[in-house]
């Protein structure tokens, strides 16, 4: 008898690789268009508008793209997501789906995409508001037996993110919108303000964490790079506040918001070294193994936010040297994008690839 399979036997295989990768598709997979759209915005400001207009095509695709595979892991694996929103060590990857829309809400608004962009900013507001009270309510409030402080990471700096992304694209839509422009120098303003402070306390709940229960280098992910771009994205959302039309509370917080700019920004450049350092002790002195993994996306977003920061703190306050770090950074984050994006290829074609010769 021969006992080779046939290929109606082995034709499941590529559908359960499929399923498997549905499965577990990461909370924060939305850093994906988060790198790409900041990388995007800071190509157009630096003047280099194809690949720019390329970077932001593939933005959108993400976030499309995203948005069917999200919407499909709640209806066919609702109990995976039910559990990570449980989980503090993911819940807080979700509100890359805020981060993600606002980055390509103001990328869009600088192609003269407006109504596109009021739209996204919109939906951006509500899931903002929505995650903000729901996600903690479950990490907090849902115990199972293990510490939350010792499973607190980078992640958590997400929701700082997204924060300040909503408060940058209320100033970006403002202009475009006829009524209610108060409202949205109110919120802006709002966003901020909670964007900071959630940075604050996060970094004493991760600085505890670390003095309490230490870190492995297996431990230090790439999210920990958050901790750096939460803190450039206030930047750029200071930044865009103090430039906005009159409004009672934007003019009231106006000249305490640009006094944080500055500040911010010379944080974030001490923060790189720091967090340059730690990739080394992790990866060449501990020889942790440098794969693919979703949470890449963390350090593209960063390295790109960092250097949008940088150019746009440099124009409004006239500092050619905080400029020219900004261009610095950008080729950087390019490069960066580009390694990323050529490893998650080769990690989903290998993945086929090994589906295939396993049939």
């Amino acid at each position: 008898m021969d006992d080779r399979q046939t290929p109606h036997e082995t034709a499941p295989s590529r559908p359960r690789v499929f399923r498997e990768i549905m499965e577990n598709l990461s909370p924060g997979y939305f850093a994906l268009t988060m790198g790409t759209g900041i990388v995007s915005i800071g190509l157009h400001e630096a003047g280099w508008d194809l690949l720019s207009g390329i970077l932001l095509s593939f933005a959108v695709l993400s976030y499309a793209v995203l948005w069917v595979l999200y919407i499909w892991r709640a209806i066919a694996f609702s109990g995976a997501m039910r559990a990570e929103l449980r989980r503090p060590e993911m819940a807080f990857g979700y509100f890359t789906v805020v981060a993600g829309t606002d980055v390509l809400a103001v990328r869009l608004s600088a192609e003269g995409f407006s109504a596109i962009s009021i739209v996204l900013v919109a939906l951006a507001a509500i899931l903002w508001f929505i995650f903000g009270y729901v996600l903690p309510w479950q990490v907090f409030l849902s115990r199972d037996g293990k510490p939350i402080l010792s499973r607190v990471n980078g992640t958590w700096f997400i929701w700082a993110v997204a924060s300040q992304s909503l408060a940058i694209g209320l100033s970006v839509i403002q202009p475009h919108v006829a009524n209610g422009q108060s409202l949205i120098g109110l919120l802006a303003v709002l966003t901020w303000s909670v964007g900071v402070a959630l940075y604050a306390g996060i970094a004493v709940l991760v600085l505890l964490r670390i003095v309490h229960f230490g870190m492995t280098p297996k431990e230090f992910e790439p999210p920990y790079w958050v901790a750096m771009g939460a803190m450039a994205i206030a930047v750029v959302a200071g930044s865009k506040i103090v430039g906005m039309d009159s409004t009672p509370m934007v003019d009231a917080t106006r000249a305490l918001i640009a006094g944080t700019v500055a500040a911010f920004w010379s944080y974030c450049l001490w923060l790189i070294p720091i967090l340059v350092g730690a990739g080394v002790w992790r990866h060449v002195v501990h020889r942790v193994p440098l794969v693919y993994v979703p949470t890449l996306w963390s350090i593209v977003f960063p390295v790109g936010m960092f250097a949008v920061a940088s150019i746009n703190l440099g124009r409004v306050d006239s500092l050619p040297v905080v400029e020219s770090i900004g261009h610095g950074s950008l080729i950087a984050a390019v490069l960066v994008w580009a390694v990323v994006f050529v490893a998650m290829i080769r990690h989903y074609v290998l993945l086929a690839w090994r589906s295939r010769t396993r049939s």
